[in-house]
């Protein structure tokens, strides 16, 4: 199957070559470049994956004043299905189209999930503005783009759960709502911050992110930080402990660089 869904993928980006290519190019105010790609699949398959995609108590529940949301990398535990629609993002073919759209140079995947995976969020669900951390579990790649696929059906602006890319100071976002089978690719830098709204809704938003690296700075100078959070703009005394938290282990990376918490990585079968 994970075949077909990368034919399908590729069938999909080559619709909108130069459109989308173009979308992602333009400035819209943020740091983050992006582009939202809609119907990335058939619907029928779209709703099948819906379907295998794990419920929230078989995830690790990710509970903290930054983020709020069930994630796995345990994709050997679920239909295979889910381990195909994942990994068609790390196919050669799919990075390297997904790279000529987006002007990366030298993409290389991640396909042991050292940065994706799976993430549910329910109600009161959220995930704080912050930057991601600038390389990959080596140290040697720069972290240089997500691509986000969403896949709830009939998901909308109301439900809350939204993709928001901020200015540089943090202060007002775009939003990108988290439409069924819509695909976003986000770059990252040192300045792309970015976060998810609070869920309202009592459904289940459901994410497979993918993310790609490059041995070149997205930021045209060398630079190395942890996963930097920051809250949100009203969450003045939560800015303050927050950037705390952030600096903190941004120090303690400085002095071990490969991180004190043991890595998360997928150990199943990648091919």
């Amino acid at each position: 199957m994970r075949e077909e869904i990368v034919d399908l993928i590729l069938k999909r980006l080559d619709l909108d070559t130069d459109k989308i290519a173009a979308d992602f190019a333009a400035d819209k105010g943020v740091r983050a470049r992006f582009s939202a790609i809609d119907n990335l699949l058939p619907d029928d398959l779209a709703h099948r994956i819906t379907a295998a995609f794990p419920k929230p108590d078989e995830m690790r529940l990710m509970k903290t004043f930054r983020e709020w949301k069930h994630t796995s990398k345990s994709l050997d535990k679920f239909e295979p299905l889910i381990s195909d629609i994942t990994f068609a993002f790390q196919d050669e073919r799919v990075v390297s189209k997904v790279a000529e759209l987006t002007g990366i140079k030298d993409a290389v995947g991640d396909p042991h999930l050292y940065a994706g995976g799976l993430s549910a969020m329910c109600k009161g669900h959220f995930l704080n503005p912050h930057i991601d951390n600038s390389h990959d579990g080596d140290q040697k790649n720069y972290r240089v783009l997500n691509l986000l696929y969403y896949i709830t059906p009939d998901w909308n602006a109301g439900n809350g759960g939204s993709l928001e890319l901020w200015d540089e100071n943090v202060t007002k976002p775009i939003e990108i709502v988290s439409l069924f089978n819509r695909l976003v690719l986000m770059s990252t830098n040192d300045k792309s911050w970015h976060s998810v709204n609070q869920v309202k809704a009592d459904g289940i938003r459901r994410c497979v992110s993918n993310y790609y690296f490059s041995p070149h700075s997205p930021n045209r100078y060398e630079t190395s930080h942890v996963t930097y959070f920051m809250a949100r703009p009203e969450q003045k005394l939560r800015r303050i402990v927050t950037k705390l938290d952030s600096d903190v282990r941004t120090a303690l990376r400085k002095v071990k660089k490969g991180g004190f918490a043991k890595k998360d990585l997928f150990e199943g079968d990648v091919k």
